[in-house]
């Protein structure tokens, strides 16, 4: 007699991983996490105020009428087995009180860097290399702003050589899903290498 256990099983719940997408106010980390989600991305997004005057520096963000006031989220299925959950953090300094809670669990970062305002993803490298997460830096290639080499960038920041620094176009999914591969492997390699 045939057994009906495997169809009356549920499915596997697949492994979920937190990813964080961080940087400076302004850089594109609610577009990256927009251009790559499956489902509509929870955003926090509201209008910017005058209470914001004299607080957010929006040298070289003039049009900016939005501000992450708490957190994006999206979700990206790569397969049965494997979820991605992606949690963009707010870039401004008052809200990096958030950044600890957001980082509990996650397997790593993409820092996305903004080259006309490069010193706004300093905090955002020194707090995942404080905490020993392995990030990326991304540098989301505005409209009109100069195009540096990935080179230049990690010497700006300061960037060892392991850590990868990419060009990228947040807008696009498959430069932002490229920025994500390329932190998995870069996950992958210091697991491996540190084994």
């Amino acid at each position: 007699m045939a057994s009906n256990d495997s169809e009356s099983r549920p499915a596997p719940i697949p492994a979920a991983l937190k990813i964080l997408i961080a940087g400076g106010f302004g850089a594109g980390k609610t577009t990256m996490v927009g251009s790559v989600s499956e489902i509509n991305p929870l955003r926090t997004e509201e209008l910017m105020t005058e209470a914001s005057l004299g607080v957010d520096d929006l040298s070289g963000v003039e049009q900016k009428t939005t501000t992450t006031v708490a957190l994006d989220f999206g979700r990206i299925t790569v397969n049965s087995d494997l979820v991605l959950y992606l949690f963009g953090t707010p870039g401004q300094e008052r809200f990096w009180f958030m950044w600890d809670e957001l980082a509990a669990g996650a397997l790593g970062a993409i820092v996305l860097a903004d080259t006309r305002r490069l010193e706004t993803c300093f905090p955002s490298v020194d707090f995942f290399e404080r905490r020993g997460i392995p990030f990326v830096v991304a540098v989301n290639c505005f409209d009109g702003a100069h195009r540096y080499e990935p080179d230049e960038v990690r010497d700006a920041l300061g960037i060892p050589a392991p850590v990868p620094v990419l060009l990228c176009d947040a807008r696009v999914r498959a430069s932002s899903k490229e920025a994500l591969v390329t932190l998995v492997r870069h996950v992958e390699e210091a697991v491996s290498g540190a084994v």
